[in-house]
């Protein structure tokens, strides 16, 4: 398994299908938002960080997946996925385990010199509130869907970072 993850993580469709599943799910956010009209939360938000950066690791894989470049993205997609899957964790305890001393935050803080909620509102501002059950499919909530979506992310992520290991071990010892 681990020589056919490193011979796809070295195939350009694969990188373009780690975006292409990036891009659906952020389509789906934005769906849920701007037609259903739930309103994201302050993690809802930052997991669609995670997804872009889960997504430009996806673009860093797709301009030369068979250099070494491809090495540069993988850390950025397990970086991404182990967020994404903490804030995950994070929303769906809050969703689980409502409390009245532990809310999300009000707002969004992104660095001053990348105010994405500023330059992107309508994909990067919140004003939903993170204990409120929005939206099920399949008896899951939205937050325990991203966990699983995010675990799966980091799994494929650290499987691909051992394919590049192993592969290199081979690559030496010849």
């Amino acid at each position: 398994m681990l020589n056919f993850l490193n011979i796809c993580s070295k195939t350009r469709k694969s990188w373009v299908l780690l975006i292409f599943t990036v891009v659906i799910l952020e389509l789906i956010a934005l769906y849920l938002q701007h037609i259903v009209l739930i309103k994201p939360c302050v993690l809802c938000v930052y997991q669609r960080c995670a997804l872009c950066g889960i997504g430009i690791a996806g673009l860093i894989g797709t301009i030369a997946p068979f250099t070494p470049l491809r090495f540069f993205s993988i850390p950025i997609w397990i970086y991404s996925a182990w967020k994404g899957l903490l804030l995950a964790k994070e929303y769906t305890d809050i969703q689980l385990h409502p409390s009245p001393f532990f809310m999300c935050d009000l707002f969004v803080q992104f660095p001053h010199w990348l105010p994405l909620n500023k330059w992107w509102p309508s994909m990067f501002d919140a004003d939903g509130d993170c204990a409120e059950y929005k939206w099920y499919f399949l008896s899951l909530e939205i937050s325990q869907w991203m966990l699983i979506i995010f675990a799966n992310y980091l799994i494929i992520a650290i499987l691909v970072s051992l394919s590049q290991i192993i592969d290199l071990k081979k690559w030496n010892n010849k």
